[in-house]
């Protein structure tokens, strides 16, 4: 159970199941940004929970890992802490078919689906990402959060996520100082204004939350995957759509440095129901494919 610490703090040790590796798992997209830090001291998260907001610093100690959080959302968060790092999910109902699989099993022994909850949270920095460059959209959340978030609680300089309620009631213009277009703020601001419906929905059966999500117009596979293997651990969620992981499954798995949607998929068939673990682990461990032509620049409407 979780206890006081100095009158300031809750703390809660968890006896480990089996390795961690703690930033693989948790530095992902979706969750890094100004609401995470990893560093010598721990893997600190701020978030937003239904007891109010916390802040939450994880380090490993041998076979255990000590969480420590602060705020009014403390106690509620180090329940969930469990979740967050994986310990249900099952690493091993992966049975790799290649060589390219196996291997990064083996090195990402520690690596797990997290499932952190908090799906709008999480849609919010997914959304951003749409069609553009992770500088881009990491560059957008951080103008966000510094406008829209607040200082997150404890001995931190973390910002807490935007508060859902409170971007709900901007439009579409304000987002533009942001980085961000009409078409990626309209969706945010659905995601905003449906977030209590979403929420609610978000605990129930997968497929009945794939199935809501892409009736909101902006959100499709690729947000919905990208978002729900980070909210709900799910082992099959495959992000169609990506710019790189077609490339890289293709590359990894038949040696071929360029590849489709559909050819990402009839290659990762033989992982059904675990396709999007393979997916993470060939994203972290094989390599990208060759690259060719120029990189995309990164750009800032605000200058349009």
């Amino acid at each position: 159970m979780p206890t006081a610490l100095a009158g300031r703090a809750h703390t809660r040790t968890l006896a480990l199941s089996r390795s961690l590796d703690l930033r693989g798992t948790l530095v992902v997209k979706g969750l890094k940004g100004p609401s995470m830090r990893a560093g010598s001291d721990g893997l600190w998260r701020a978030t937003r929970t239904g007891s109010g907001p916390a802040t939450v610093r994880l380090r490993i100690e041998g076979r255990n890992l000590v969480a420590d959080a602060w705020g009014e959302g403390a106690e509620l968060a180090l329940e969930q802490v469990p979740e967050w790092v994986g310990e249900h999910d099952d690493p091993a109902a992966l049975v790799p078919v290649h060589l390219a699989v196996e291997r990064a099993a083996r090195q990402g022994r520690g690596l797990r689906l997290p499932a952190v909850g908090g799906l709008v949270e999480v849609l919010i920095p997914t959304i951003l990402a749409q069609k553009v460059t992770g500088i881009e959209a990491g560059r957008s959340y951080r103008r966000m959060a510094a406008r829209y978030g607040d200082p997150a609680p404890g001995p931190t300089t973390l910002r807490l996520p935007p508060d859902p309620d409170r971007l709900a009631g901007l439009e579409y213009y304000d987002f533009h100082p942001l980085g961000v277009e009409r078409r990626r703020a309209e969706i945010i601001l659905r995601v905003c204004r449906d977030a209590e419906r979403i929420g609610t929905v978000s605990n129930g059966g997968l497929a009945g939350v794939y199935e809501y999500l892409h009736r909101i117009p902006g959100i499709g596979p690729w947000t919905s995957a990208s978002a729900l293997r980070v909210v709900r651990g799910d082992p099959d969620a495959v992000p169609v759509g990506d710019f790189h992981l077609p490339n890289t499954v293709a590359w990894a798995l038949a040696g071929e440095p360029r590849g489709t949607d559909r050819r990402m998929l009839e290659l990762l068939a033989p992982y059904e129901g675990q396709r999007g673990r393979v997916a993470r682990l060939l994203e972290r461990y094989a390599g990208r494919a060759p690259a060719y032509g120029p990189r995309l620049p990164p750009r800032d409407i605000r200058r349009h």
